[in-house]
C-alpha cells in the first residue's frame, strides 16, 4: 500500500481521496516511474512519492491559510462548491502533476493531464456524482498543466499548487533539475537550502509569508531562478512575500525579502 499521510482537518472528501490514493497500484507505479526518468535515466532530482507528499502537504498548507484571510478558492467562488473540494483539488492535482515523467521530462505537464484524466475518474468516482464530479476532475486537470512556470494559472487552487512545488527545495531538494553528484552553482545551491517555512503572514499586508533558511548564500541562486518566477507567474503573488536567511555559525542574517 502507498504510504501518504496529510492533515485531514476533518474534511472527510479528502479522507476518502486519501483512502483511494493508498490502494491505487497504477498510480504508485507511476510515482515511481517517474522517479525512474528523473533519477536514474536524468541524473536529476526526486520527482516521484516524497516530492508529491511534501507538495500536498504545503498545497494544503498555502490554501488553508488563505481561506482563513477570507481569499475565495475559486471553484467556491465560480462554482459555488466548498472550501473542502478546494482542499481535493489541490492535493489530486499535488498527486498526480509530476506523472508524465513516465514518459519524458519534456512537456511532462502537458503529459501529467492526460494520463491524469482516467486516475482522477477512479479515485473521485466514490465522492463526486454528476457536474461536481466534471468541475473537480477539470479544475484539478488546469491545477496540474499550470504548474510550470511558463503557464499562468487561472484559479487560486493552481497558484497554490504551483509555489507548493517551487517549495520542495530543502536538504538538496531543488525544483532546478541538477546532475546528482555535479558540483556546480546548481549543485551548491541546492545543498544550501537548509529549511523552507510556510507561516500566516498576520500582521503584515500578505497572508503568506515564506521563510527560507539557508547555510550559504549560493541557495539564492535557488529563490531567484525558480521561486521567484514561479511566484510570479502563479497569479497570486500579491498575496505572497518571501525572506531568505542565511544562518553561520547560529546567527542569522536576512539576505534578501521580496514581494511581487
Amino acid at each position: 500500500m502507498f504510504e501518504f499521510n496529510i492533515p485531514l482537518e476533518g474534511n472527510k472528501k479528502l479522507e476518502t481521496l486519501i483512502s483511494q490514493v493508498k490502494k491505487n497500484s497504477e498510480l504508485e507505479t507511476l510515482l515511481k516511474m517517474s522517479n525512474i526518468t528523473a533519477i536514474d535515466r536524468l541524473g536529476y532530482n526526486d520527482h516521484g512519492p516524497t516530492h508529491i507528499k511534501i507538495v500536498a502537504n504545503s498545497s494544503l498548507r498555502i490554501l488553508r491559510i488563505l481561506i482563513k484571510h477570507n481569499i475565495t478558492p475559486s471553484v467556491v467562488k465560480d462554482y459555488k462548491l466548498q472550501n473542502e473540494d478546494a482542499e481535493v483539488i489541490v492535493v489530486l492535482a499535488a498527486i498526480l502533476h509530476d506523472i508524465g515523467h513516465a514518459i519524458h521530462r519534456k512537456k511532462h505537464e502537458l503529459l501529467s493531464t492526460v494520463f491524469a484524466a482516467p486516475i482522477i475518474d477512479k479515485l473521485i468516482e466514490n465522492i463526486y456524482t454528476g457536474k461536481e464530479r466534471t468541475i473537480v476532475k477539470f479544475e484539478t486537470l488546469h491545477t496540474i498543466y499550470c504548474h510550470e512556470a511558463n503557464t499562468i494559472p487561472l484559479t487560486i487552487e493552481g497558484g497554490v499548487m504551483k509555489i507548493a512545488d517551487a517549495l520542495d527545495m530543502e536538504k538538496g531538494r531543488a525544483r532546478i533539475p541538477y546532475q546528482i553528484g555535479s558540483v556546480n552553482i546548481h549543485s551548491m545551491s541546492a545543498i544550501a537550502i537548509e529549511k523552507v517555512r510556510i507561516l500566516d503572514g498576520t500582521g503584515t499586508e500578505r497572508p503568506i509569508k515564506i521563510v527560507i533558511y539557508m547555510s550559504d548564500s549560493a541557495g539564492i541562486f535557488q529563490i531567484d531562478e525558480l521561486l521567484k518566477e514561479k511566484i510570479k507567474t502563479s497569479g497570486i503573488a500579491k498575496l505572497i512575500e518571501v525572506e531568505a536567511i542565511l544562518v553561520e555559525n547560529g546567527t542569522e542574517k536576512v539576505l534578501k525579502e521580496f514581494k511581487l
